[in-house]
């Protein structure tokens, strides 16, 4: 496999900024604090494979792109959009649990959890074009135009312009001051960084200038109990349709894709 110059000069910087961060339920919990909240309504749903145990999720050029994590499993499919024909499936080396993706200047770039490396394909074939390495965990990606941003499961986001320097920033996320962990998909939405919370059903609307949380949307009761099987997970995966500007989201083994709209601002 080859590797891919640009992109670890544009990643050498996280080598020495991202330390091995701790991780536990507990964290899960939101910090009490007087910020707009959400509630939601749901417009329309879409078919989804329940085999999906969902990290990433982007809508790119007329296609779904979904990374469904476990080891010995992980995956990335690819579905025609919003016809939700599966397309393509390609395995993830069974040794990565694939996590975030996101697609930069018509890459697909995809972390892993804990393997330390990130995997850069081409699309829209995906061939694996080579890897980066990533200190620390990954978990969620999105991105700004070249710059990409992704989180660890702690309360901080990194960037870093692909096409730049590669030098990283870490943004603290707070809310009210309070550090928000547990992190995970983002998506970017609008000028906002749009970010799962690990272990609820809440997804933070983050100001990506100051890392302050600017509202809280609760998706408490989107999936239908009739619809959770065993094996049914989190709320996890945000993606924004860059035609029509719908909101998708949906969890790990969910049966369906859900576009919603916010209601019951608070402000």
């Amino acid at each position: 496999m080859r590797h891919c110059p640009a992109l670890i000069r544009s990643l050498v910087a996280l080598l020495t900024l991202i330390g091995t961060v701790t991780y536990s339920a507990a964290e899960s919990e939101l910090p009490q604090a007087a910020v707009p909240t959400y509630g939601y309504e749901v417009v329309s749903r879409l078919r989804f494979d329940r085999a999906n145990f969902t990290q990433g999720l982007e809508i790119f050029d007329g296609r779904l792109y979904v990374s469904s994590g476990l080891y010995g499993e992980s995956i990335i499919r690819v579905y025609d959009f919003p016809r939700m024909d599966e397309i393509q499936a390609v395995p993830v080396d069974s040794r990565i649990f694939a996590e975030g993706l996101t697609v930069i200047d018509n890459r697909l770039i995809v972390l892993s959890w804990r393997e330390r490396v990130i995997l850069v394909y081409s699309l829209p074939d995906l061939s694996l074009l080579g890897q980066s390495a990533l200190p620390g965990q990954g978990w969620g990606a999105t991105h700004s135009g070249s710059t990409l941003w992704f989180s660890d499961g702690s309360h901080y986001l990194y960037s870093a312009d692909m096409n730049g320097d590669g030098k990283l920033t870490q943004l603290p996320v707070t809310v009210k001051g309070t550090p928000l962990r547990n992190l995970n998909e983002l998506e970017w939405v609008n000028g906002e960084i749009w970010a799962n919370v690990w272990q609820t059903d809440e997804i933070a609307r983050i100001d990506p200038s100051t890392g302050e949380v600017v509202g809280l949307i609760n998706l408490a009761g989107l999936l239908p109990e009739e619809d959770r099987l065993r094996d049914t997970d989190v709320l996890n995966g945000i993606a924004i349709d860059p035609v029509t500007e719908s909101i998708w989201v949906t969890g790990k083994r969910w049966p369906w894709l859900f576009e919603i709209t916010l209601e019951n601002d608070s402000d």
